[in-house]
């Protein structure tokens, strides 16, 4: 079969040898490395646990375990919602809603962007990261805001345009001492 002309090339007569496994095994484990959701697992196994997260999709199954057949505890229809991941098992993450309900997300309907949710009452938005500064927006208990940074006390938010300062304790969506950089 070797002398068969299905064996020559251009570039002469092939050859089959043996090979060590080795390269190919790495050649499959680097093309594996570089594909986009490889990446993604590698990258969400390297975050800490716990950490802050929001809802990527305005309709989220809340379950009692990680799985499809598990069964739903809530459906969440807030597209940004903060929620705290306590738990990892494979693509399934458990959180923590800011009234503290917990239960089982898909990890794929969850987002990296930082966001929080005004808590209690309402509060005002100001210029700058001081009670004295100009107001900027009165926001509802409720209201969804993006996390833009937080260092100390203070943490810069926008929301629908506005941007301005509030005090870490007037939200839920960011650690005590947590320093944030959009």
């Amino acid at each position: 079969m070797l002398d068969s002309p299905l064996f020559f090339g251009r570039f002469g007569q092939s050859r089959l040898t043996a090979r060590s496994p080795r390269p190919v095994a790495a050649a499959f484990l680097a093309i594996l490395l570089l594909t986009p959701a490889a990446s993604v697992l590698a990258d969400n196994e390297k975050l800490p646990v716990p950490r802050f997260a929001s809802l990527k999709s305005d309709e989220v199954n809340l379950r009692a375990g990680p799985g499809e057949d598990k069964p739903k505890l809530w459906v969440y229809q807030r597209t940004g919602m903060p929620v705290e991941i306590i738990e990892e098992f494979d693509t399934w993450r458990r959180i923590r809603d800011y009234k503290g309900v917990v239960g089982w997300v898909s990890a794929s309907l969850l987002s990296g962007k930082r966001t929080g949710i005004v808590t209690d009452e309402r509060r005002t938005l100001r210029a700058k990261p001081d009670a004295a500064a100009s107001p900027v927006a009165e926001l509802d208990p409720g209201v969804i805001v993006r996390v833009v940074e937080c260092d100390g006390a203070w943490c810069r938010l926008e929301v629908k345009g506005y941007e301005g300062w509030l005090l870490r304790t007037e939200f839920w969506g960011v650690f005590p001492d947590e320093a944030v950089k959009d």
